[in-house]
């Protein structure tokens, strides 16, 4: 590969820092040091303001808007108006003026700055000296984080001290809601109310055209015990302090705030009025309580999902800062929520959800939290109409599930996308294989589950036909390699298509058998026919997979006639491609942007020999460019199958430490949940050779040549097991739970309240 690290934060084991300030990679550390609990989130960008480059993101969970206009081209099935996660309340807003001077590190000289994540408790800190135009030494410490268990509370404190006599402090902290959506040049936010009610100042914003409503209410405590002034202007609402510092005479305020979402209709007043009790409730807990629940909750985490590695200080930090983000993004809370591309740190790529939520990212639930994981399943059920709805846009039956969305409804109006890939609707019928593999939850499969396989069957028979000849498959579609458009015969589309047919078939036969009163409401309220479920099989059964000789897999009919291109030769300072090729210059060659053979070779890993994933894995990972953060981790999880561990280990470190080392040059743009999600992968999948999409659970261990030890946990079957693997031994224990049998190396164990241990099969 070309691309190369950008190495710039501390080296530490539970912390990602910044010592020093760069103004240059302000909009890179606003993404590295973004906070989120799920409910919502907040870029780390500096509350006082910045002149210099930036993005003032806070975010909140299914709060969006339609896009201001709509797209020029008006065929049918080409998405009309987009939608994206939409800037929200600035609940950190912050005005400081120092002897006149309004403070702005882009303008000022900054010494000793410091800024720290910690993720052992989830607060950001940051604090520097400046000298102000009266040449007085002033010192700022900043302090900030998000409640995850009270998920709507935020919290912040800011302490300014000095060493000189007389310095005139001017500190304003509000709510204010005229944050602009950088990406559409304007804001999209009309205020409804704003007032001060006892202790409690909050401010009620509405979305244009969405019609969702925001509460943002907030509580101040200073250690001075000093009054303020309350400060309005549109859209704003804010307590001004005018402070006197001298000499060992810090000033600190807290700053409580309580955010609530509506995201469907709701009285303005009602809303009001919750804002101002669970405000008033907030302020029954004191800020350092608040601190201290927050290391407990971080404490428990850790203690479930700590990933170790004795011997790479680089990638312990990096997996660490994987681990933390996955669970700040979702950890379930909530089924209408789903996870973005960029969780809830940046603007790309509208927040919207992708694909590969259910193929990639849904194993770290499944094997750590599996009530969150099933939630992830049930927006898509809650989104089943949408769905429905998306499949006769496109003149089919059934529900196409979408390639990007916040509330069901297809987001993208790029057609190439939106119209000819159908990932979603696989990856969805997947997810459920997936979740049940690892559950014993028939009441969910016979239920919301089966319907939703039912209606993908019908949109996949739909959109898929039969060849002259007699063969099934897709014709003018897209595969994950999106580096090919309008191909026939994707082997990754027409695959998943098949193993959907046959495990909706089988599901269908197994409801038959154990709960026949189901399948007669199936077909009641369903229309579900004899017919089509005959032609179903016929579709599995004929499905065309393209394969030579050698073994290799054919990724689309037609693909070993393209131009061969390097990708070697390809210059750092084009990346990223979109950004500096020409659209049509990227589909004229075999360059593969992610995997696409290797990707239902991974997903259905146990359907393949070892043969058929070496041959194509080495005839494949030289054509990837690796342009999506999936693809890193899906390349070393099979290089470490294959016993290439070299290169197993060094696409993991490009995954572990994509957006911390800026690998794609645009993690300024939010950070890469996929490739976050991936990066735990490789270690459980990849290094541990976990595999889940069998009867039993596999693990195949192995371990990078540099490394001592690691060792990672996981739930299965409601025992919580930790394996620990070294150059010589593999150890497993059950920690909590059930005894439980996994197979270790092909073998068959059954693990109980002793340790068990064995040489490491070479």
């Amino acid at each position: 590969m070309a691309k190369v690290a950008d190495l710039y934060y501390q080296l530490d084991p539970w912390k990602i820092a910044e010592k020093g300030f760069d103004k240059n990679r302000s909009e890179v550390s606003e993404a590295i040091f973004a906070l989120g609990n799920e409910y919502m989130g907040v870029r780390g960008y500096f509350e006082e303001g910045f002149s210099g480059a930036t993005l003032l993101g806070s975010y909140f969970n299914g709060i969006y808007e339609n896009s201001p206009e709509e797209n020029r081209v008006q065929y049918k099935g080409i998405v009309k108006r987009s939608h994206f996660m939409v800037n929200a309340v600035d609940w950190l807003k912050t005005e400081i003026i120092i002897d006149g001077q309004r403070l702005d590190l882009n303008r000022v000289a900054v010494r000793d700055y410091y800024r720290e994540l910690d993720l052992r408790s989830g607060i950001l800190t940051r604090s520097f000296q400046i000298t102000t135009g009266t040449d007085k030494e002033v010192f700022f410490k900043f302090e900030r984080f998000l409640d995850m268990e009270q998920a709507q509370w935020g919290y912040q404190k800011i302490s300014v001290c000095t060493k000189a006599e007389n310095v005139e402090l001017e500190l304003t902290l509000g709510a204010d809601f005229n944050s602009e959506h950088v990406s559409q040049g304007q804001n999209f936010w009309r205020e409804i109310k704003k007032d001060t009610v006892g202790e409690t100042t909050g401010i009620l914003g509405e979305t244009l055209t969405t019609k969702q409503k925001v509460f943002s209410g907030f509580y101040l405590k200073n250690n001075q015990s000093l009054s303020s002034e309350v400060v309005t202007r549109d859209k704003f609402i804010g307590h001004k302090f005018n402070v006197k510092l001298s000499r060992d005479n810090c000033f600190e305020v807290e700053k409580h705030v309580n955010n609530i979402v509506s995201k469907t209709p709701i009285a303005t007043e009602k809303l009001w009025q919750k804002g101002i009790r669970d405000s008033q409730r907030q302020q029954q807990i004191s800020y350092e309580q608040t601190k201290i629940n927050q290391k407990v909750y971080w404490k428990k985490v850790w203690e479930k999902y700590d990933i170790t590695i004795n011997g790479d200080e680089l990638n312990q930090q990096g997996i660490r800062f994987c681990i933390f983000q996955l669970q700040q993004t979702y950890h379930g809370q909530n089924k209408t929520n789903n996870i973005g591309a960029k969780g809830l740190t940046g603007e790309s790529y509208g927040g919207l959800a992708f694909w590969d939520t259910e193929t990639c990212c849904l194993p770290f639930y499944l094997l750590n939290n599996l009530d969150a994981a099933k939630n992830l399943l049930e927006f898509r059920y809650e989104t089943l109409s949408q769905a429905r709805l998306r499949a006769t846009e496109l003149d089919c039956k059934g529900a196409c599930y979408p390639i990007a969305t916040l509330n069901g409804h297809e987001a993208s109006d790029l057609w190439q996308h939106a119209s000819l890939q159908f990932q979603p609707s696989t990856g969805v019928a997947y997810g459920i294989f997936h979740y049940m593999n690892l559950s014993d939850d028939t009441e969910f499969l016979y239920g919301h589950g089966i319907e939703m396989l039912i209606e993908i069957c019908r949109f996949l028979a739909s959109r898929g036909d039969f060849s002259p000849t007699g063969e099934f498959g897709f014709f003018g579609v897209m595969g994950p390699d999106e580096f090919q458009m309008m191909v026939n015969h994707n082997g990754y589309t027409n695959y998943m298509a098949k193993k959907t047919f046959e495990y909706t078939l089988q599901t269908l036969s197994e409801i038959a058998r154990v709960k026949p009163e189901r399948k007669i409401e199936l077909i009641s309220e369903l229309q579900l026919t004899q017919e089509e479920q005959e032609l179903w099989k016929l579709c599995a059964d004929k499905t065309l997979m393209l394969i030579r000789e050698d073994g290799v897999i054919e990724q689309h009919d037609g693909f070993f006639k393209l131009p061969h291109l390097d990708i070697q030769e390809i210059p750092i300072e084009d990346f990223p491609l979109y950004h500096h090729w020409s659209y049509d210059r990227i589909y004229r060659n075999d360059m593969i942007k992610q995997p696409d053979v290797l990707m239902f070779q991974f997903l259905y890993n146990q359907d393949f020999s070892f043969e058929s994933k070496k041959v194509n894995y080495e005839f494949y990972e030289p054509k990837t460019i690796h342009e999506s953060s999936l693809s890193p981790s899906i390349h070393s999880i099979l290089a470490a199958e294959l016993g290439k561990n070299e290169a197993a280990y060094e696409f993991f470190g490009f995954a572990t430490r994509m957006d911390l080392d800026n690998y794609n040059r645009n993690t300024r743009e939010g950070l890469h949940t996929t490739s976050i999600a991936a990066a735990w992968m490789n270690i459980v999948y990849g290094f541990g050779g976990v595999r889940t999409d069998g009867p039993i659970l596999q693990l195949n261990p192995t371990i990078p040549e540099n490394w001592h030890d690691y060792e990672f946990k996981f739930t299965y079957k409601n025992a919580l097991i930790a394996v620990k693997v070294s150059q010589k031994f593999v150890s497993l224990t059950k920690i909590t739970g059930p005894d439980i049998t996994i197979s270790l190396y092909d073998k068959a164990v059954t693990l109980n309240d002793e340790v068990y241990e064995i040489k490491r099969n070479y």
